[in-house]
């Protein structure tokens, strides 16, 4: 079966309400959202009512009820005494009845003569006092509670079972062992208080709230003008139906609750009951008995719809039992409660110690010190995180059920922190865009300065009657001028077009000798001048790095062209003289005066030829 109280994630916004209302600490944040902590919760619903992002629930039995309704076995509802606090709308408490009979129920019966049986054994345990005072056992909640966080006090824990087991007993003796039961309340709690209950006679096989029940009605389409009258199976109650209202108990055996005279304490709400029971622990001057409910009355249960007043409640309660006391046999309901008086409602309870170990002081402090509260004057506590102090705060967090982020003044200090680095951020982003907006301005005029360098570049290769080409480490055109693709032939030219440049061309698919290329970058060595004949043609070819490893450059001269064979021969003519002249330099050098004395002769030699050409002519 699923767990009693459950959280739905994606509706939880860690408002911490649920943990400020939960009296045994059974709530704890983690994974971004509230989390029960379900051998902890004592069932008693009050996160489930103050949830106001309807973030918890609880668990709803109608499907098992459906399940009875349609099977062959007998079902008998049994009614809470809130009933009459919860159907106002229902004019006649005769209609009420009706229709729970039109959703199938064979039996009904009002818990109210269980609540007249157990108020007369508690007046007996009350009137045979043998010194030992007992904490009352008819709220759920309470009895849990003690059981799993008041270990030392279960002894005190009266040993009569709740009302609703009373009237499941009743039920079963009067209309046989075999029948289903189905408790119809306004307690959360009895969900699971239920399955305390194993015998076959007190067995309740079913919890469901009122609202619950407000919706089988809807899903049948069941309403009080669809149904005639009905009463109540007997045994019918008495004043039991005043147990919803606090004191309710002591009346239906009409026990004096006078100050002076009376051994009992009565008291409600989450933090009175958690209160005396820790007076009733430490004070041994309190010498009385104590009457406990977790909720400000039975009728203003979580099982109760949302948004009635406590008051108004309390009074439909109170007329609704003066009108049943003006109808009701008395003389039948004593023969009744003479008839099921020897029913055995005791019962037994065990200690399920659900407390954590403390922490040291030395932990204590250590965790108040990182929250910023190493000063007893921050220890003070808004209560905000759901714990009365932050000492008990830092305790909780030792114990694993707190995280920092819910604190709020920690929370706030953080935020201002965080919020002061954003600020800081926030500037150097500013300063950052102001450098980068400089710095795209720079790059765009930059930018502009490399095209037009690129353009003069590419304008004035273009110019050049030799082939240049450029090729990266893969082998690939990066740059090339026009007289480059001309020497390619017509296929270049026209991937030209497409590609200005030939861009990314294999080098080696259009110079059968690109290996000169791929020597010089891998070498380094640059080719000087070589001539290498290509098919009709002869190309000089000088081939050099120009970022080594990466970048290799190549100019390339088809010499057979006409332009460039005119100077090529005229720069080879110069050389051819440059170098004879070398050599006759050292040729005069080795001669010595020889090589002057032969200079004179024919210096002479041709002197006399010139005047005798003047005398000839």
């Amino acid at each position: 079966m699923a767990p009693l109280i459950e959280v739905d994630k994606d509706k939880c916004n860690l408002s911490f309400t649920c943990i400020r209302a939960c009296p045994a600490k059974a709530i704890k944040i983690a994974d971004n959202h509230a989390n029960i902590i379900h051998d902890k919760c004592i069932g008693c619903g009050n996160c489930v009512v103050v949830c106001a992002q309807n973030a918890i629930v609880y668990r709803k039995e109608e499907d098992s009820v459906s399940e009875f309704i349609n099977s062959p076995v007998k079902v008998a509802a049994i009614c809470d005494p809130a009933l009459s606090g919860e159907f106002t709308d229902i004019s006649d408490y005769r209609k009420f009845v009706g229709m729970i009979r039109a959703l199938g129920f064979d039996y009904v019966g009002e818990v109210a003569f269980g609540v007249d049986l157990v108020a007369s054994r508690y007046k007996d345990l009350l009137e045979n006092f043998q010194g030992k005072y007992y904490l009352t056992t008819h709220c759920p909640s309470v009895r849990s509670f003690v059981e799993k966080y008041r270990p030392n006090m279960v002894e005190n824990l009266a040993p009569i079972v709740p009302p609703y087991v009373a009237m499941a007993k009743v039920m079963r003796k009067r209309y046989g062992e075999d029948i289903k039961v189905v408790y119809l309340t306004a307690c959360v709690s009895a969900k699971d208080d239920a399955r305390s209950f194993s015998a076959t006679d007190g067995k309740v096989n079913a919890v469901i709230s009122f609202t619950e029940l407000r919706e089988l009605f809807a899903q049948h389409g069941i309403n009080e003008s669809s149904v005639e009258f009905s009463d109540f199976d007997a045994p019918v109650g008495r004043k039991g139906a005043l147990y919803s209202i606090p004191h309710g108990l002591w009346q239906a055996v009409d026990l004096s609750q006078d100050m002076l005279n009376s051994s009992i304490i009565s008291t409600e709400g989450r933090n009175n009951f958690i209160q005396s029971l820790s007076e009733f622990s430490e004070d041994t001057n309190l010498n009385q008995h104590l009457d406990l409910y977790y909720c400000e009355g039975c009728a203003m249960g979580p099982g109760m719809s949302s948004g009635a007043k406590k008051f108004t409640r309390q009074s439909n309660i109170i007329r609704y039992v003066e009108k049943r006391l003006n109808e009701i046999d008395c003389d039948q309901w004593r023969a009744d409660m003479v008839e099921f008086r020897d029913l055995d409602l005791s019962r037994s309870f065990k200690i399920t110690d659900r407390r954590l170990p403390k922490p040291s002081e030395e932990d204590v402090q250590r965790v108040l010190h990182d929250m910023g509260k190493g000063d007893l004057r921050d220890q003070l506590g808004c209560g905000a995180c759901g714990y009365p102090s932050c000492k008990e705060f830092a305790v909780a967090y030792c114990q694993g059920l707190t995280n920092f982020e819910m604190c709020y003044s920690y929370s706030i200090k953080s935020l201002h922190t965080y919020i002061n680095k954003v600020h800081a951020a926030n500037e150097k982003l500013k300063n950052t865009k102001e450098a980068l907006r400089e710095s795209e301005e720079l790059a765009l005029k930059e930018g502009k300065s490399a095209r037009e360098a690129a353009d003069t570049m590419t304008a004035m290769l273009n110019k050049l009657r030799a082939g240049v080409v450029m090729v990266d480490a893969q082998m690939n055109i990066i740059e090339s001028n026009q007289s480059f693709v001309d020497m390619m032939g017509e296929d270049a030219q026209q991937l030209n077009e497409v590609i200005p440049g030939l861009k990314g061309a294999d080098i080696n698919s259009l110079l059968p000798f690109g290996k000169l290329f791929a020597s010089v970058m891998q070498t380094g060595q640059e080719v000087k001048n070589r001539d290498i004949t290509v098919g009709d043609n002869i190309l000089n070819v000088s081939v050099f790095a120009i970022k080594k490893h990466q970048i290799v450059g190549g100019i390339i001269r088809d010499l057979t062209a006409p332009e460039v064979r005119k100077e090529e021969i005229i720069n080879r003519a110069r050389i051819v003289i440059r170098d004879n002249l070398q050599t006759v330099q050292q040729i005069a050098f080795l001669l010595g005066e020889s090589a002057s004395k032969t200079e004179k002769v024919l210096n002479s030699i041709i002197e006399a030829q010139k005047i005798g050409d003047s005398h000839g002519s």
